[in-house]
Formats: structure tokens, C-alpha cells, sequence
């Protein structure tokens, strides 16, 4: 479902509004990081995963994009089921805004974005910098920039380059890291933090 107005919230199923104005990833630890925020709040592991077993456990991400102007906050994940709807309008939305090319978003990233959302505990969406690349737009920006690596797995639908304007980079960074899951890079001179499913490791300033 898609909508033009208004400030809908999701329940259980996709919305995306317009405006008019893989190694080392492991399902535990990310399941721990969900079960951290959403029974204490706090970063706290150990068997976390145990929290999750029953009724009503949902999984929501909210992002906008400066870009297009689109947003999406949505639970896509209901008790252990991804719904596909949602799935395909992430999708949609984190597509190469250049070219509106489109790829399958890894829903192992998606849940590494949403956990550290959690983490920070905040209601702000993420802006979204950078989702998928096409090969074109990723050629185009290594050009520009060396710190575009030559196979990166934005190109594969497996990464996301976020923002908050109520966290700091270090606090993103700290959040992401905790959810030890996959990548994250810490850009502060560009004010955004970089999260994908590979595996886990660090890097940035």
C-alpha cells in the first residue's frame, strides 16, 4: 500500500508515503540485540534470544529519504515470518534513486538496521544516504571518491548508509557495533554510519 498524505503508522502491513512539501552473521546475536531492546532497553546478550519465544514479537523500520521524499515505517516481521509486502516495498524504497534500479534487499541487513534502531532508543526515522547501487552509480561514485570500494555490498542489497539527527555517528556506531552482526563503518566528517550484513568487523573515524 502506498499513500501521498498523511502520517499513517503501520500495523503488520507495508506503507510507504510520499511527501508532497555473508560470513560472520549470526542469528543469535542479532536476536539477542531485539530481545535487549525490547525487554530492558539496554545492550545485554546474554541468552537474550530466550526473550523472543511468544506472542506478539514484530519487528518495525522507519526510514525517509531526502532524495525522493518517500518514507516507510512498517513492522515487517511477525513472529518469525517476514511479510512479503513489506519486504517489497523496503525494497522499492531503498532502490538506486538515480536509475530507480531495484534489488532485493538481504533481510539480514534490515534486521541489523532495525535492532540498532532499537538500541538507540528513539522514534526518529533513519534518513537513508545510500541503499542499493547499481553498478553505473557505484562505478560513478568510486570515480569521485576513494573511499568507495570497488565491490561493495551495496551493489548486492546488503547495505544501508543511515543518519540520525538526534544521535551522534559514535552513538550509531556504538549501537550498530553492539549488535555484533555484521559491518559497520563510522564516517563522522560525513555524518553517517554504514551497517551490512557481511561479516562482523569495524572500521572508521
Amino acid at each position: 500500500m502506498r499513500s501521498h498524505s498523511g502520517n499513517t503508522a503501520t500495523t503488520g502491513q507495508a506503507v510507504i508515503m510520499t511527501e508532497t512539501n555473508s560470513g560472520g552473521f549470526t542469528r543469535r546475536t542479532l536476536l539477542g540485540a531485539f530481545a535487549a531492546t525490547a525487554v530492558a532497553a539496554a545492550p545485554t546478550y546474554s541468552n537474550a534470544a530466550g526473550f523472543l519465544r511468544g506472542a506478539g514479537d514484530v519487528r518495525r523500520i522507519r526510514m525517509y529519504s531526502g532524495r525522493t521524499g518517500e518514507r516507510v515505517d512498517m513492522i515487517y516481521w511477525i513472529e518469525g515470518d517476514y511479510l512479503a509486502d513489506a519486504i517489497k516495498e523496503i525494497n522499492y524504497f531503498m532502490r538506486d534513486w538515480r536509475n530507480n534500479e531495484l534489488k532485493s534487499i538481504d533481510t539480514r541487513t534490515i534486521d541489523i538496521m532495525a535492532a540498532s534502531h532499537n538500541l538507540l532508543d528513539v522514534s526518529e526515522p533513519y534518513l537513508l544516504i545510500s541503499g542499493y547501487r547499481s553498478p553505473s552509480t557505484n562505478a560513478m561514485l568510486r570515480a569521485r571518491s576513494s573511499g568507495v570500494a570497488k565491490n561493495s555490498r551495496h551493489l548486492y542489497g546488503q547495505a544501508a548508509d543511515l543518519r540520525l539527527a538526534s544521535r551522534s555517528v559514535s552513538q550509531m556506531y556504538r549501537a550498530a557495533k553492539a549488535c555484533n552482526a555484521g559491518g559497520v563503518g563510522r564516517y563522522t566528517r560525513s555524518n553517517f554510519v554504514h551497517m551490512d550484513c557481511g561479516p562482523v568487523r569495524s572500521w572508521g573515524s
